[in-house]
């Protein structure tokens, strides 16, 4: 059955994907990284109730018909007080767990990382709670990453005092950067055919930082499906939800209706998305703007799922989300994107009850 939106949804773009019989087994795997970190320095506005992102640090396992196996994201390292920015994380009073490296829950699954099971780790971008800990992978392994990211973020700590990454995360490892231009593009990002048969696609987001990588998944071939996979080009749903392509529903799966969300937005929209990135939490914001609009390009096609890194909604029980080892192309069949489209309306019951009492649901922090 069809939702009922608060305003006509505009048709859906054109995203120009390629066709192609060719399909990657698609798994997201829980890295056990748990994050709690204050959400007035990254998204605008502060939002009664919601003042953290929670959530964990996703990565997902791709494996190709080849029998090539690639990880996209490596989560939080396990030793992460080892990471350069470890003072920063105390002083702040970051909250950060992690109870395994991926490597050891792949190892713990019966994928022999350490006789090269792994061909690739394409990583979205440097941050640490993405990069996690490459030296958990022989130097067979190697490493992807996105345009000018090799320039900008290398060498590593201690190499470059100034290095988010470590040197032992690179060292002895061969590190792809693959080209990129505008003679290929899927919806408005420029596109790089992985395995160069249409089954996984990286998409160039800039934005977030220099290099920054999105990816494109082909989960079945008739009817087409996708997994949109958007590293940290968003953190929250709703900085590319609503959007004039998926307006906000009537009914929605939080304590209000959409009309009462509706009147939360500080815009009051249906068709614009709650939150917008501060300038200091991104490279480029005026990039980072023009890649979250494009993911609302994707986000409101019916045949793409589309999951963020930290989205702590589909750890729900609700959501139904089935993590690795369990596959997840049949998303489709199963309804999991209706599920956990508009779970993270949740996020904004404490500023509905706060306007309810007659206060201000929000506030505009200092963060431009």
């Amino acid at each position: 059955m069809a939702l009922q939106h608060l305003a006509p949804p505009k048709s859906p773009p054109d995203l120009t994907i390629p066709s192609s019989d060719v399909t990657v087994t698609v798994s997201c795997i829980d890295t056990t990284s748990r994050l709690k970190l204050p959400m007035s320095l990254m998204l605008q506005p502060d939002y009664v109730g919601h003042p953290e992102l929670t959530g964990p640090s996703l990565c997902f396992l791709l494996d190709h018909p080849s029998g090539k196996k690639i990880l996209f994201d490596l989560g939080v390292r396990y030793d992460w007080q080892r990471l350069p920015s470890f003072p920063k994380f105390r002083e702040n009073a970051w909250g950060i767990m992690v109870q395994k490296d991926t490597a050891r829950i792949l190892q713990e699954n019966k994928i022999d990382v350490a006789n090269g099971a792994i061909s690739s780790i394409v990583l979205s971008h440097h941050h640490w709670d993405h990069a996690g800990d490459p030296s958990t992978f022989p130097s067979s392994t190697e490493l992807v990453v996105g345009p000018g990211f090799m320039e900008t973020h290398l060498p590593g700590y201690p190499a470059n005092p100034k290095a988010t990454l470590l040197q032992t995360d690179h060292e002895g490892r061969e590190i792809r950067e693959p080209a990129f231009s505008d003679a290929f593009k899927i919806g408005r990002f420029q596109a790089h055919d992985f395995f160069g048969d249409g089954s996984f696609y990286l998409l160039s987001t800039p934005g977030h930082s220099v290099g920054h990588l999105c990816a494109l998944a082909r989960t079945t071939a008739s009817p087409p499906t996708f997994i949109f996979l958007a590293g940290d080009a968003s953190h929250h749903a709703a900085e590319f939800r609503p959007t004039e392509y998926l307006p906000l529903p009537a009914l929605v799966p939080a304590n209000g209706t959409g009309e009462d969300f509706r009147n939360v937005h500080a815009e009051q929209s249906a068709v614009k998305p709650f939150y917008n990135v501060t300038a200091g939490f991104a490279h480029s914001k005026e990039l980072a703007d023009w890649t979250i609009a494009g993911l609302g390009e994707f986000d409101c096609q019916e045949n793409v799922l589309l999951l963020t890194a930290h989205d702590e909604h589909i750890l729900d029980e609700q959501a139904g989300m089935e993590f690795f080892p369990a596959p997840l192309n049949d998303w489709l069949e199963k309804g999991l994107a209706e599920r956990v489209k508009w779970l993270f309306l949740g996020d904004f019951e404490g500023a509905l009850r706060r306007r309810e009492e007659g206060g201000e649901a929000f506030t505009w922090g200092v963060y431009p």
